[in-house]
């Protein structure tokens, strides 16, 4: 129930992010004249579709909803960079194309920035070592021991934990640490143990009898911990969302640097015959196999696992998924925003005109390449899920 309940969350957070880098391109393109034929919320088949004489994004505008739920799209008229017609997007200028391609990564920045605003008022987990913040305007908790996770139908349910309990004592043993709650808990299986709790204001007392294994890995309570520290701001949240963005930018290209350099380094060691420097290649080629996840390893790990966080924990993976759109997206990769303004610079630059063949078929081709590395991670991330 809780994959199932994670999926579901996860195809709403994603198709709410797809849907905002869209009507970025969407809004954009209409400023610059250009016609918008179609905006959609998921993938055909269609489902329904309405035609609005007026809207946001022009006159006659098809509206869409489509039968499969991950995402969604805009289609423009005339979207080939040879198309000169009148209201195509092929005949705007360089620079407006330049804009209207870069407004979808700034859609996603915007949506990370607002979704990091508001938990800088409720409260952001802290993340990244050095996060920022505001002096004197921030404060931060998170030394307490809180019940992170219930389990249904364990010793910890059956008690009356609640996820947020502050643990303080287990019978006579103060708790201080995550990792110390876990271990003491194990070396005491199957007992009757008295945890003391603390509950908003309430002091609270639970005893539990804890299982006598767990060949099944979910804990002998039925419970994991957690002293999650967390950021609380509030005249300066607006700034800390816009500055927590830009560090998450930052992050998020210096994992894929650090990705790609331990695949091409593992790859050209794994040419070595000395067994030391095989054994170091693929210490980095499983590095960066870690650092892959694809739909499997969103809806079925990322997303279940931050659900049962609660909806803080489920709009910061929204923050950092929505910067890693607008990150991969910027990439100069054939059939992606970034690749699309990469390819009509380098015509540009070369004076040549780009036909609508030689479009696409480049685009074509580096959305097979997209298509083959997701079947791949995708069967990569069926390995870890089930190992």
């Amino acid at each position: 129930m809780d994959i199932l309940f994670g999926i579901v969350v996860g195809i709403i957070v994603l198709t709410i992010l797809v849907v905002a880098h869209e009507l970025g391109h969407a809004m954009v393109a209409r400023h610059f004249g250009v016609v918008v034929e179609e905006f959609g919320i998921g993938f055909p088949p269609r489902a329904k579709g309405w035609k609005r004489h007026r809207s946001l994004l022009g006159k006659n505008v098809e509206y869409t909803l489509n039968w499969l739920p991950l995402g969604g799209f805009v289609k423009l008229q005339g979207e080939h960079d040879a198309d000169r017609a009148p209201g195509d997007y092929g005949a705007v200028t360089f620079w407006q194309k330049t804009l209207i391609l870069l407004m979808g990564v700034g859609m996603n920045l915007i949506v990370a920035a607002v979704l990091l605003t508001i938990l800088a008022w409720m409260g952001m987990p802290k993340i990244l070592p050095g996060q920022f913040a505001m002096p004197g305007d921030t404060r931060s908790t998170g030394t307490d021991v809180r019940v992170a996770r219930i389990v249904a139908d364990m010793p910890a349910a059956a008690a009356g934990l609640q996820h947020d309990d502050v643990v303080e004592q287990i019978d006579d043993v103060k708790i201080t640490t995550p990792e110390q709650a876990t271990t003491w808990l194990a070396n005491h299986k199957g007992r009757q143990v008295q945890m003391m709790l603390r509950r908003g204001d309430a002091a609270i007392t639970k005893q539990v009898t804890l299982r006598t294994t767990n060949d099944d890995h979910r804990g002998y309570l039925g419970a994991s911990f957690s002293n999650e520290e967390r950021l609380f701001s509030t005249w300066s949240a607006p700034i800390v969302g816009v500055g927590t963005t830009v560090q998450f930018v930052g992050a998020t290209f210096q994992g894929l640097g650090d990705m790609v350099s331990n695949g091409v380094n593992g790859l050209i060691m794994k040419l070595n015959p000395n067994h030391a420097t095989q054994q170091q290649a693929d210490q980095k080629l499983a590095s960066a196999g870690q650092g892959v996840t694809g739909p499997v390893g969103i809806f079925g790990v990322l997303f279940p696992n931050a659900t049962k966080g609660g909806l803080t924990a489920i709009m910061m993976l929204a923050a950092i998924i929505s910067v890693g759109l607008a990150a991969l997206n910027v990439l100069p990769i054939p059939a992606l925003d970034g690749g699309r303004w990469f390819v009509m610079a380098l015509y540009r630059l070369r004076r040549k005109p780009l036909s609508t063949e030689m479009e696409e078929r480049i685009h074509g081709t580096g959305m097979m390449v997209l298509l083959a590395l997701t079947v791949i991670i995708t069967f990569g991330d069926v390995g870890k899920f089930f190992h």
